[in-house]
């Protein structure tokens, strides 16, 4: 099913690449153009990868056949007083993710959202929570992957699956 394309673990190296996927993922929408240091300097984002990689953080980069990074998709532990735009509880981890504009709509995503769910069940965490805002197509990834609505913002919802 995903062809031209595979997943390793997340390093600490990756840090950067890891930024760069959180841009993508804040700028979802075609043609979206939040600058990289504004997404990446505003509290609300920068908490997704701020000392990157902690105890508790992993997940996955997908590369191409040559091994370039293409996505990832990550998960961390926040805290309560620090809550994460899909918060769910201090004992849910949540997830971001974020795939290359040109590597789009080819399971990359899916891919990845199935590895890193497979990852945060294996680290002993029986749910998984994220957050979308409501007209992102992502949307329909997710509930297909078994995420299911557990919060509902003004224009985003927190969505949650269970990792086993």
């Amino acid at each position: 099913m995903f062809t031209g394309f595979s997943t390793r673990p997340a390093e600490q190296s990756d840090a950067v690449f890891l930024g760069d996927m959180l841009v993508e993922a804040a700028n979802w929408r075609a043609g979206g153009v939040r600058p990289r240091h504004e997404v990446l300097t505003s509290a609300e984002h920068r908490r997704y990868i701020a000392g990157w990689k902690r105890s508790a953080d992993d997940g996955l980069v997908a590369i191409d056949a040559d091994g370039i990074p293409i996505g990832a998709a990550w998960f961390r532990m926040l805290p309560q007083n620090e809550p994460g735009f899909g918060f769910v509880a201090a004992s849910v981890p949540e997830l971001i993710v974020g795939v290359h504009p040109l590597w789009r709509a080819r399971g990359i995503g899916r891919m990845l959202l199935r590895g890193v769910v497979q990852l945060a069940g294996a680290h002993g965490y029986a749910r998984i929570s994220l957050s979308v805002e409501r007209d992102n197509f992502a949307r329909t990834l997710y509930r297909s992957e078994g995420f299911s609505v557990s919060a509902q913002g003004l224009l985003r919802d927190t969505m949650v699956r269970r990792t086993g």
